[in-house]
Formats: structure tokens, C-alpha cells, sequence
């Protein structure tokens, strides 16, 4: 119904700088400009679901200490939520059942994402802990950025594909993101540019992995009989699925680490939900920190065909103007990557192109937008599929 945000970018300060930013303040006025826009009164709030902050936040119990900053009384749930990177997609899916289950005429699925001033040894160590098993993998320096790594060498030996082929992914979303307010880089960028940046793992460079980055964002979910007495454009959540593999990030037995089964059953789950199927969708924005994520996800929700990810993106048919934009916000590497709350971004993005807001990137006559979040390596992933409002 109505959403805000800051751009995306680097905004926490260390403890010794002079001027801090403070998570709260920050949050706090892009709550009141999210319910201002929707025209509603404070009072109105039921529910507040918040993506748990980082680690890092000094806050502790941070939702219940923000809803008395804003001055909120609430008859349904205040509460945080954590899943790695599927932490913003939990918000917006337990805000949309405070509504479902009658417990809220109106909902906020929101957060606070700092981490940029946090030491990249300390960020670094809290990851690997999150990777595989602490007693094996993480021990090795097993990093997150590996296993797509892993993932984006199997699937060029696989599929033939190149690396031109997956910096064509990081170029097209730095061309969105060059459109988007909200992007942290926004000056384009070539093949060229992305095959001679600096190593990270191989095959990956740095332009093909995201930033750190901190944000902050608010969405205001209504019933949608209240949406409608509001007269303004909304979104409706038209269906969901979600899958867990039972694997931890990485498998411990074999199976086909690049099919991404979890996407593949959540997507499926999702359009039988919806009463739809692949070819409905109008532009999808996908979770998907590095450029080959975004090409297997492409394929596992069907948006491509198996194996075709990669040459669809090099052939600009995921690019705005194509056959399936796919983050149009500029994603993960350019859009900015503050993990709790990148869901809650592509949500964002999906309510400014459907309600026809996002101005230069707009994708024309837009009504149906896929997103998608995953726990790690999509061993797990939620699916959900927006609606314009009629």
C-alpha cells in the first residue's frame, strides 16, 4: 500500500567517530514518511514485524524499544525476525499473516540494516560461522562468496558459458541501478570493467559479488477492502510458496548444487498459489548476491530455461527493454546488498514498478512481479508474487 526507504549505501558510524547515526532516528523517519504516504493515522497500526537488526546494533530487543519510540500501541504482534538472507522475506510474509488471521487491519514489515562500520575481519568471522559446519567448513575459511563460486564453476563447465556471460548480468544491473535513487553504484560499467576488477574468488571479481551495505526501509501492508477506501494505488500479494532442502548451505551428500531444487519447488508453489504460471510474469526481482545466483534462480523459477540463464542475460533479455527484466533496482551488486533487508528492497522495487512509480526504469504495463529470498545458497528459498490492485 504504501513504502519508503533510504538509499541504499554506507551510513553506520564507528564508536569513536564524532557524529553517530543511530539506528532508531534512522528508522524512524522512514516509518513516518512510509505511513504518511499511505495516508493513514498511527493509530490504525496493529502489527509491526521487524527483520531482527545486525549483530552489531547496541539495541537489544530493538522492536519493542522502536514501537514505543514511535508511540504505538499495537493489538497484534511486535516482533523480530531472523533468517539470513531470507530475514526481510519472513518480515513481509508474518506482516501479510497478522492480516490473513485477522489480527491486523494494518501491518509494517520494516527494519534497519547497519554493518558497513563494523571491521571486515569481524563481519568475516560472524559469516563464516553462518557457513557449512563450524567444526569443518568454517575452520577452512569457507566464506560465503565460495560457494557461489563453486556454484558459478560448475555451471561454465556445465553449460559452456563464459565469464563475459556472467559480468553481462553485473552490467545490466548497473545500467538499473544507474535509474534508481536508491542504488549505492549507479555509474555504468562494461564486461570489460567487471572481468578486470580485483579478484575475490575464482571465477568471481569484484564486481560480480555485492557491497556491504547499511539501509533502512518500512512497508505498510493493509486489508485490502481498507486499501481500497483509501483511493491509492496498492499491491496485492496474489501467491507464495516456500521450500528448505534440508541442507545447511552447503550439502553434505551429493546432489545437483546448481539446480537450486528449493527455488524450483517454491516458484512452482508459488504460481499454483497464484493460478499462473511462468510466462505470466511480468519482471521478477530476485535475491541473488552474485551474478551467477542471479542466472540460476532465472532458470530454477523458470523466468529461463535450463542451462540458457547465462545467454539470456549476455543477449540483454533480462535488461530492461527484454523479454524479462529481472532487478530492475540494480540488485545485489549495484542496488546495494544490506542482507537483512534486501528483501524488503525488492519488495519495494516491485511496488514502485507496479503501481507505476519507478519513473525511468518503469517496465511497461506491468501487473504481475515475482520476488525471491533464500537462507543460504538457496538451500532454502520464499517465493512471492505481487499483483497491480485493480
Amino acid at each position: 500500500m504504501a513504502a519508503s526507504a533510504i538509499p541504499v549505501g554506507k551510513i553506520q558510524t564507528g564508536p569513536l567517530d564524532d557524529y553517530q547515526v543511530v539506528e532508531h532516528e534512522v528508522l524512524s523517519r522512514v516509518v513516518t514518511a512510509a505511513v504518511n504516504e499511505a495516508g493513514i493515522d498511527k493509530s490504525s497500526i496493529d502489527s509491526l514485524v521487524f527483520s531482527e537488526p545486525h549483530i552489531y546494533t547496541q539495541q537489544r530487543y530493538f522492536s519493542t524499544f522502536m514501537t514505543s519510540y514511535l508511540g504505538l500501541q499495537c493489538r497484534g504482534a511486535v516482533m523480530e525476525v531472523m533468517g539470513n538472507g531470507m530475514t526481510g522475506g519472513f518480515a513481509f510474509e508474518q506482516a501479510a499473516d497478522q492480516i490473513r488471521l485477522g489480527r491486523a487491519k494494518v501491518a509494517l514489515a520494516l527494519g534497519v540494516n547497519m554493518e558497513t562500520a563494523t571491521s571486515a575481519a569481524q563481519h568475516m568471522n560472524m559469516s563464516m560461522r553462518a557457513t557449512g559446519d563450524i567444526d569443518f567448513h568454517s575452520p577452512a575459511g569457507f566464506t560465503p562468496i565460495s560457494w557461489y563460486a563453486m556454484d558459478a564453476t560448475r555451471y561454465m563447465h556445465e553449460h559452456g558459458a563464459t565469464r563475459a556471460d556472467l559480468a553481462s548480468v553485473a552490467v545490466k544491473n548497473r545500467l538499473h541501478a544507474s535509474l534508481n535513487p536508491l542504488a549505492h553504484f549507479r555509474k555504468p560499467i562494461t564486461v570489460e570493467d567487471v572481468l578486470n576488477s580485483r579478484p575475490v574468488v575464482e571465477p568471481l571479481s569484484l564486481l560480480d559479488v555485492p557491497p556491504r551495505d547499511d539501509g533502512a526501509v518500512c512497508l505498510v501492508l493493509a486489508e485490502e477492502e481498507y486499501a481500497r477506501t483509501l483511493g491509492k494505488p496498492f499491491v496485492r500479494i496474489r501467491g507464495r510458496g516456500s521450500y528448505h532442502e534440508g541442507i545447511h548451505q552447503v550439502g553434505d551428500r551429493p546432489y545437483d548444487m546448481i539446480a537450486f531444487n528449493s527455488a524450483a519447488r517454491a516458484a512452482q508453489a508459488a504460481y499454483q498459489d497464484a493460478g499462473i504460471s511462468a510466462a505470466d510474469i511480468d519482471l521478477a526481482e530476485l535475491y541473488a548476491p552474485c551474478t551467477i545466483v542471479e542466472i540460476l534462480v532465472s532458470e530454477a523459477v523458470g523466468l529461463t530455461k535450463r542451462g540458457d540463464g547465462a545467454r539470456a542475460a549476455a543477449a540483454r533479455e533480462t535488461a530492461l527493454g527484454g523479454r524479462i527484466p529481472i532487478n530492475t533496482s540494480g540488485g545485489c551488486q549495484s542496488r546495494g546488498h544490506p542482507a537483512r533487508l534486501t528483501p524488503l528492497y525488492n519488495a519495494l522495487e516491485l511496488f514502485e514498478q507496479l503501481t507505476q512509480r519507478a519513473g525511468a526504469r518503469q517496465v511497461a504495463d506491468a501487473r504481475l512481479g515475482l520476488m525471491s529470498c533464500e537462507l543460504g545458497n538457496y538451500n532454502a528459498a520464499l517465493i512471492h508474487v505481487l499483483e497491480r490492485g485493480q
